[in-house]
């Protein structure tokens, strides 16, 4: 059977009072432009026309929050479907893609250098896992086999950090966060290497970049399915539900680390400042 299309309940819903006078709270004199990006989004993609349109604005709320428009041709954030076997039904993750992270970061100031790259066989020159630093070099490529993927920032205040993972360890993760890594199709499959990069970058950024709020979220809602209703006024982004669909652990780990770094003292922070203030 065919599903039916959600898009003109969608469509009602976003010319709703409640639901303009959110994203007005949100974006302000962006709101128009924004709400019709969401309604682009749905009409190019024929498994979000049958999604709960809900579960679409909870995700479009994420996007309005970090200011991240929802169009994959800019390549900032992105409203992704999948079916829910257990609700018998399409819902939808926020997804912050690989220029939307790169984006938060150059918005804060705070860092003089921002590197991620693809390493091929015989670039890692050497590498110890106490001090956690890594020489690569580019010129000393042997072959065209990529062996794994870096990134690396250097703050406004000199410290910096660089995270390494193995083409393995990549693969691992995604198997065990990403639905659809594990169905075989989407980001994962027609760009491997891209997310391998927006991975590792990720979790570098997650360990060690001074956090703010909005970069914090940033990387809980990354790939989250979120319950309830973010389009009501008096629901907080950061009071909702969430889940990363078929892993309960990813959930309760990123609870963790948002909890942690929003509870940090400011004096913990590397420069004694939160990142997107």
């Amino acid at each position: 059977t065919m599903a039916t299309t959600t898009l003109p309940q969608l469509k009602s819903l976003l010319n709703g009072d409640s639901v303009k006078t959110r994203f007005n709270e949100i974006l302000g004199k962006k709101a128009p432009g924004f709400i019709s990006s969401v309604i682009s989004a749905v009409n190019g993609n024929t498994m979000l026309q049958t999604a709960d349109p809900q579960s679409i604005l909870n995700s479009a709320v994420i996007a309005a929050t970090l200011d991240l428009p929802i169009n994959s041709n800019l390549g900032l954030s992105a409203i992704v479907p999948y079916y829910d076997s257990k609700l018998r039904t399409t819902v939808t993750q926020f997804q912050l893609m690989y220029k939307g992270l790169i984006e938060l970061c150059l918005r804060s100031g705070q860092f003089s250098s921002l590197i991620d790259e693809v390493v091929y066989e015989g670039q890692l020159v050497k590498k110890n896992k106490f001090t956690g630093e890594y020489i690569f070099d580019e010129d000393s490529k042997t072959s065209d086999k990529v062996i794994g993927y870096m990134a690396y920032f250097r703050l406004v205040n000199g410290f910096e950090k660089t995270h390494y993972m193995t083409v393995g360890e990549v693969e691992a993760h995604a198997k065990k966060y990403s639905q659809s890594y594990k169905k075989g199709f989407g980001v994962w499959k027609d760009d491997f290497d891209t997310m391998a990069r927006k991975t590792v970058l990720k979790l570098l950024l997650a360990k060690y970049a001074p956090k703010s709020i909005e970069m914090q979220r940033a990387i809980t809602f990354d790939q989250a399915t979120i319950k309830g209703d973010l389009t009501q006024q008096d629901t907080s982004v950061d009071e909702v539900e969430i889940e990363y669909v078929d892993n309960d652990t990813a959930t309760d780990r990123l609870r963790e680390m948002a909890v942690e770094a929003v509870e940090q003292p400011e004096s913990e922070n590397v420069n004694g400042q939160g990142l997107f203030e």
